[in-house]
């Protein structure tokens, strides 16, 4: 694709992206919301993250299929369809105060999610050069990023009440309003201007790429294996830097609790701005990777090891490290895959669903040890990403 065609396919992918990073976001509102309606421990009401991140573990195949069947383009536009669904099923859930439709509700939310990230995450990849993905992925993760404290803030305008005020059924007016948009947004991206990519070697009549010619199977690229398995911790310790601000703020009594969404958003965006600034002109994808993971481990001793007060602050930090992982991870872990470039993107959507255990793990950890001690559990993790930004991408067979 010709790089001044690339403008208006990532206005429409940024707006896929923001949609991602909303759905999401909501979640920020939920648990907190959940576990004082319902009465239920931190444990409990991080099931609503586990079960949305779950979905990335059993759909994402599936999704890949449904786009090699359909396109990208239509795949995108069914995703919208879907999560209109899945925010029809908080209202009943949200009445009948039903923690298993909740929980049901999450997961079809997730559907939606797994779709549209499988069918978004490989296209902006190879939109254009290899090398400068990371670049394109930090634009659209601006509006990822601005999406995530877009939610709860949203949620609490419309309702016009702080979270603790807030009842279960206060969230049907906004749900209607979500329903709404998701619904023509389904209907606008079916005739999007969006042409179909294709990675090189994807065609099956066209020369594969060097490195994957005579390959039978994903699972002999490691780069790949082990890419998969950095941004499955990745993407649990990003859910945890972004959704538990509110819930922590909340545990420390803090004044509107859910205005905290919004720093670690800013990190995340400022990540990002650096990306779009310096990858790859000034610094390579390999780099900024390191660089993060050097940041991640300096923030994750902070937020364990200051004073409260300070230590919340610190969880924006810690999103800051993780802006320019994602978009480094994807390429590296993506390259030279060749006729396995779906099948490549499905396993590492299906990495996404580190977002459904390692919240959940933090949750029950935040019921033994309390809030701050929890985040111990990100520290472990962003060691086994540093190994990756150094050697494990490297790996070849």
């Amino acid at each position: 694709m010709n790089t001044k065609n690339y403008t208006v396919p990532l206005l429409f992918i940024g707006v896929m992206f923001f949609t991602v990073g909303f759905a999401l976001g909501i979640n920020s509102y939920l648990v907190p919301l959940v576990q004082s309606a319902l009465n239920t421990s931190s444990g409990v009401s991080y099931m609503i993250v586990a079960a949305t991140f779950s979905a990335f573990f059993i759909f994402s195949y599936p999704s890949s299929r449904i786009i090699a069947r359909i396109g990208y383009r239509k795949t995108m536009s069914l995703s919208f369809f879907v999560f209109a669904l899945a925010f029809a099923l908080f209202i009943p859930s949200a009445h009948m105060a039903s923690l298993p439709l909740f929980l049901l509700a999450s997961f079809m939310s997730g559907v939606g999610n797994t779709m549209l990230q499988a069918a978004i995450n490989p296209y902006v990849t190879i939109l254009g050069p290899l090398e400068s993905a990371a670049k394109r992925i930090s634009i659209m993760g601006i509006c990822n990023a601005l999406a995530w404290p877009a939610a709860p803030l949203f949620l609490s305008a419309v309702i016009g009440k702080e979270i603790s005020a807030a009842v279960l059924t206060d969230v049907d007016v906004p749900f209607y309003i979500i329903i709404a948009v998701f619904l023509a947004l389904g209907v606008i991206m079916n005739f999007a201007p969006l042409q179909e990519v294709k990675a090189e070697g994807e065609d099956e009549d066209a020369p594969d790429s060097a490195y994957a010619s005579g390959k039978t199977s994903i699972w002999q690229f490691p780069h790949l294996v082990l890419g998969a398995l950095s941004l499955f911790v990745y993407v649990g310790v990003e859910t945890l830097a972004l959704t538990t601000t509110v819930d922590y703020a909340t545990s420390l009594g803090l004044d509107n609790a859910e205005s905290y969404a919004i720093w670690p958003s800013i990190g995340m965006a400022l990540g990002y701005v650096i990306g779009i600034l310096t990858i790859p002109k000034y610094m390579s994808q390999v780099t900024a990777l390191r660089i993060c993971t050097w940041i991640a481990v300096v923030g994750s001793l902070a937020v364990v090891l200051t004073p409260p007060a300070v230590s919340i602050w610190c969880v924006s930090f810690l999103s800051l490290a993780c802006s320019l992982m994602y978009p480094s991870i994807w390429p590296l872990a993506i390259a030279d895959l060749g006729k396995f470039t779906k099948t490549g993107s499905a396993l590492l959507v299906m990495s996404i669903g580190g977002g459904a255990l390692i919240p959940l793990v933090f949750g029950f950890l935040k019921d033994m040890t309390g809030n701050q001690n929890a985040y111990w559990i990100c520290l472990p993790f962003y060691l086994i990403i540093m190994y990756y930004s150094y050697y494990g991408y490297r790996i070849r067979k």
